[in-house]
This record gives structure tokens, C-alpha cells and sequence, in this order.
């Protein structure tokens, strides 16, 4: 039995979370690592990645509860703005969006955690060099850069390990911290559909959803409040679409968003069109970074490929069937050295 399943089988979803059962299994050693350095400071600083996903929001808006419980001071800092689809979140005006981690704590004294990041510069944010940091981290990507390192490549998402630091901590499963970690797990396994899904993950957004969460409206709010200018932008990457035996990719420009007024959040999701086609195995979508000559890449697998070690190759990272990263123009450049690591298997 896993630590997950261990912890839903202990904590029964009727049961009061601050309830002490029989037989409670040991606290992992990370997590009580974890709960006494959350114990040691007054206040902390609480962030995760540039273009933040839904596993980045509601984990840190999730985590910042759990440090309220426990009697400490939380300022959520993300680097870029919240995607329109996870603007139903609640308690999002929590988070302060600003470049520098110094604008909120000038005294640069305040310890900083980081979720999903593989170091201080994947957050985007300055201000964060020489603080105390503590890392938690689910990507098979990820690597010990701060003080307190916890990587758990096999969670299905940085949710589900923000989950058992609640339960280890006996705080209260709010229905707003329910909601957060209900949504952020449902967009970082792709609907269910990741190889990271597995009978733990089920139990767990089952319990999510006896303490709150509302699986119909989270899913409405995040699958279908598109704006129309990501349907348009759908629409060219479709008309790009190329094949090549079980390869699929396409492009934007960002001649191509500027045109209908895309942003880069309306590429979200792109790449799953191309690796749902029947045959195809792996699939890439790249985006056209304005005034950079750049693309970013994002990279998908139905399991045969690791398209992390694809990532790594070019400075990015994810995971085994979902990643991303940046490569160097022009686009036929960018185009034949992925699709070459691609056709090889690197």
C-alpha cells in the first residue's frame, strides 16, 4: 500500500481530519521535516513557476491554508498572471503578482517555498537568492537546490503531496482548500488520463470531494470558460497539423497571435489535440515566443517515449509523458532539431 493510500485508508472521508485514529502510520520523514521548518518561522513566502498551471495555483492557494492552521504568516507570490480558466479559484486574492520577491518582504529575511520549480530561476521571480528555501517538487525533473528538498516524482501531482502534509499536520480540510487541490489534480493528470493516475488518485479527489469540492463545476469552470481568441488560435494550429508515422506536430507564430489576440495562456491544452490522434505516440506544439526567436515546446507522450529526458535535453523538463521546454529559432530550426530527438528516442 502506498503513502497516499495509507493516508486516505487512516482518515476515512467521514471522519474530522483533526480526529487522532488508531493505528496512525508514522509520519514520512519528509514531511516531518517539512512541518518542522513550517514550525520554525513566523512567516513564509510561498511561490511556484512562471505561466503557473492549475497544479501551481491550487497547490500554493491549498498550501497557504494549511500555514494558516498552523499559525503562520503566508504571502503567495507568483511572477505572471493567473490563466483565465482557474480564475474561479477561490481565495485568489491572496496572491500578489509582482517581479521580485522583495517587493512583499524587504528585509529579504523571510524563508521562501517553491512548488514545482527545479530552482529559484523557474519561478521567474528575483529576490529570492540567499533566503532559506524549502523545495517541493513532483518532476522527474526536479533536483535538491534548497534547504529542504521533498521530490516525489511518482504523486500524480504537487497537489496530492500538499494533500499529505494536511493530513500529517491534522488540519482541516476546508472546502476551499478541497477545491484548489480537487482542480490542481485534475489538470496535472489531464483529466484522469496521465499514467500518473492510479487507484490513490481516485481515493484521494474522493475524499476531496466528501470534504468540498464539486467535480461537475470545477471541470466546467476549468474546461469550458475558454476565451474565443484560444478557440481561434485552436484553429490555426489545427490548419498547421503535420504527420509523420506516429510523430505529430504544429506551430503558431507570434505574427499568427498578435493577428487574433492571443495570449500565451490560449495555447494551453494545444498538444493534447495532436496526441489524441488515432497512431500517433508523441507530439509536439511549438510557440512562437515574441522578440525572441524562440519556441516553447510543449511535448506530450502516450508512454512509449520519455519525452522528459527529450525536455532536459534542451534545458526544460516535466514529465515521463508531459513536458516542456525552450529551443532557438527560427522555426524550421526549432522544428527539425525536436522532431529529430523525437524520431530518435534520444
Amino acid at each position: 500500500m502506498t503513502t497516499e493510500a495509507k493516508l486516505l485508508h487512516f482518515q476515512a472521508p467521514a471522519a474530522h481530519p483533526r480526529e487522532t485514529l488508531s493505528h496512525e502510520p508514522p509520519i514520512e520523514p519528509q514531511i516531518a521535516a517539512l512541518l518542522a521548518a513550517f514550525r520554525a518561522h513566523p512567516r513564509f513566502l510561498l511561490t511556484s513557476h512562471a505561466r503557473p498551471d492549475g497544479d501551481a495555483i491550487g497547490s500554493a492557494l491549498a498550501l497557504a491554508e494549511v500555514l494558516d492552521q498552523l499559525g503562520r504568516q503566508v504571502d503567495i507570490i507568483l511572477a505572471d498572471p493567473i490563466p483565465t480558466t482557474y480564475r474561479a479559484l477561490p481565495n485568489l486574492h491572496r496572491i500578489h503578482h509582482t517581479p521580485s520577491a522583495n517587493d512583499i518582504d524587504p528585509d529579504r529575511t523571510t524563508p521562501a517555498i517553491l512548488l514545482e520549480c527545479d530552482g529559484i530561476a523557474r519561478t521567474g521571480l528575483l529576490g529570492l537568492e540567499g533566503r532559506t528555501l524549502i523545495n517541493i517538487d513532483h518532476h522527474a525533473s526536479g533536483r535538491p537546490f534548497a534547504s529542504i528538498n521533498w521530490i516525489d516524482e511518482h504523486a500524480c501531482a504537487v497537489a496530492a503531496m500538499v494533500y499529505r502534509i494536511a493530513v500529517a499536520a491534522k488540519v482541516d480540510i476546508t472546502h476551499t482548500m478541497a477545491t484548489c487541490l480537487y482542480a490542481a489534480i485534475l489538470s496535472d493528470t489531464g483529466s484522469f488520463t496521465y499514467s500518473s493516475t492510479t487507484a490513490d488518485t481516485f481515493a484521494l479527489v474522493h475524499h476531496l470531494a466528501a470534504r468540498g469540492a464539486n467535480p461537475s463545476q470545477i471541470a466546467r469552470d476549468i474546461y469550458l470558460s475558454n476565451p474565443a481568441s484560444k478557440i481561434r488560435l485552436l484553429g490555426i494550429a489545427l490548419s498547421n497539423l503535420q504527420t509523420e508515422g506516429d510523430l505529430a506536430w504544429t506551430w503558431v507564430t507570434s505574427e499568427d497571435m498578435d493577428r487574433i489576440g492571443a495570449v500565451a495562456e490560449d495555447c494551453e491544452g494545444v498538444v493534447n489535440y495532436l496526441i489524441s490522434i488515432a497512431g500517433v505516440e508523441s507530439a509536439v506544439f511549438l510557440r512562437e515566443v515574441s522578440d525572441a526567436s524562440q519556441f516553447r515546446l510543449s511535448i506530450r507522450s502516450k508512454g512509449k517515449l520519455d519525452v522528459a529526458q527529450i525536455a532536459e535535453h534542451f534545458g526544460g523538463g516535466g514529465h515521463r509523458s508531459a513536458s516542456g521546454c525552450t529551443i532557438d529559432g527560427p522555426l524550421g530550426v526549432a522544428t527539425e532539431r525536436i522532431l529529430t530527438q523525437l524520431r530518435t528516442g534520444l
